[in-house]
């Protein structure tokens, strides 16, 4: 009779529990549903940009008319893009991926075939590290209207982020064919850049750069990427050329800051780098310019500056992940970047926690796959890296960084020709390579 009593006591319980839990549930997807995203005032130089201005009268417009009529979907598709645009040129990506996966969902809840739409929660998706999503979402796209170039632009990305890499270029051949300009060229240098082909590469962004209008976010974007080109294949003073015509056409863009931190840093200016990498920073929330931070802090021997700014780094980016876990539309996937944060605090357990979730993702990244295998080597284990760093290499992909790793990886692992092969490829341009990865591979190379 008792035990009856105190199953019928749990099981009461158990239902109390998940009353709670779905209501909890109900509650919280009420309160995201009727949350009104506004644009939000930039301060500092990003309210100075020469857009800001049309920027806050076009959102002003757009949600006006969708407040006097909500079924108004081409205002919501265009202030969705504003959304988007907006996230690139403040970093707020927590704030206006939110808003803008609000105002597809309402489009997609009247018109749950609207090509736009769905294009826009592709590229979402995509934004926030959902890859698999996100691809999913642009094929759907690409069945209903399968002659727009956009939607061939988001599976380029998509299959990439994948490792889908002969479906990409098939894509981008249709995209390419389709309307030739700035995100057609940029995929194409992308794709050659994966495929080893700087020179390549490199003519392809040029000639995103031109179709692109000076100053524009996306034109300099293209300029930034030129620039990174260059750093890789070890022309470092056009690379620097590249950075600073971007910080004139646009004034204080982050994304130039960085990369004139990286020339300063490997020039060893380390204050001047330092200096630079806080002031993008200080302009857009990207967690990349904190990590690249603390390099240079740990260079100078500044431990203390490192080991809390790479907290801030680690603390931001498992919040994040929190978020994305438990909603669409908030925050993203990062096991990949904070697999690479762990191990600048050496906590090696979990770098390889992190590495081998986003490998159970999409174990056909080569990147995926050299962030595996490097965490592998920093742990000791340079047997079991070697599979992935194989992987990493499928492609014949000539980046400089993933070369240095992979001849050290090999050069552990025994095969001293296959390692001397990667580090002479590393060093053939006199690329511009992390200083300690850097010393380390030119060590190696001394004693094979």
């Amino acid at each position: 009779m008792k035990k009856n009593i105190l199953y019928i006591v749990l099981i009461a319980l158990f239902i109390s529990a998940v009353g709670f839990v779905v209501i909890k549930f109900k509650k919280d997807d009420s309160a995201r549903a009727a949350t009104q995203y506004t644009l939000l005032d930039r301060s500092g130089t990003l309210a100075e940009m020469p857009e800001w201005q049309t920027t806050k009268t076009n959102a002003t417009k757009l949600a006006a008319a969708i407040k006097a009529n909500p079924k108004d979907l081409k205002s919501q598709i265009a202030l969705t893009n504003l959304f988007i645009m907006e996230a690139r040129a403040t970093g707020n990506y927590s704030y206006y991926d939110k808003a803008a996966m609000k105002n597809v969902n309402n489009i997609l809840a009247l018109d749950p075939n609207n090509f736009e739409a769905l294009t826009l929660k592709s590229l979402l998706y995509l934004s926030q590290h959902h890859f698999a999503d996100g691809l999913a979402t642009a094929n759907q796209a690409q069945a209903i209207n399968p002659f727009n170039a956009f939607v061939y632009g988001i599976l380029v990305d998509g299959n990439v982020e994948m490792g889908n890499y002969d479906s990409a270029v098939s894509n981008a051949q249709k995209m390419m064919s389709i309307r030739p300009d700035l995100r057609s060229y940029a995929r194409a240098s992308y794709l050659r850049e994966i495929y080893g082909d700087y020179p390549g590469a490199i003519n392809a962004m040029h000639l995103a750069v031109d179709a692109g209008v000076p100053g524009d976010e996306s034109t300099e974007w293209a300029r930034v990427q030129l620039g990174h080109l260059y750093e890789n294949y070890g022309d470092l003073r056009n690379a620097e050329m590249h950075y600073t015509i971007a910080m004139q056409n646009r004034k204080n863009y982050a994304y130039a800051l960085a990369g004139l931190a990286r020339i300063a840093q490997s020039k060893k200016e380390y204050t001047k780098a330092i200096n630079l990498y806080q002031q993008a920073d200080s302009l857009i929330n990207d967690f990349s310019f904190k990590e690249e931070l603390v390099d240079v802090y740990q260079l100078t021997g500044q431990k203390d500056n490192a080991a809390t700014t790479s907290k801030i780094v680690i603390d931001e980016m498992n919040k994040n992940a929190t978020g994305a876990a438990k909603d669409e539309t908030i925050g993203h996937y990062a096991d990949r970047e904070l697999a690479y944060a762990y191990l600048k605090i050496n906590d090696y357990d979990k770098a390889l926690a992190h590495a081998q979730a986003e490998y159970n993702r999409r174990p056909n990244n080569i990147d995926v796959n050299e962030t595996l295998a490097w965490v592998y080597y920093q742990k000791g284990e340079p047997a079991k890296a070697l599979p992935y760093i194989q992987a990493a290499l499928k492609t014949n992909s000539k980046n400089p960084t993933l070369l240095c790793r992979a001849g050290l990886i090999f050069e552990k692992a025994g095969d001293k020709a296959k390692a001397k092969e990667c580090l002479e490829g590393a060093f053939k341009n006199n690329a511009n390579i992390p200083a300690t990865l850097k010393t380390s591979s030119e060590l190696a190379l001394k004693e094979i």
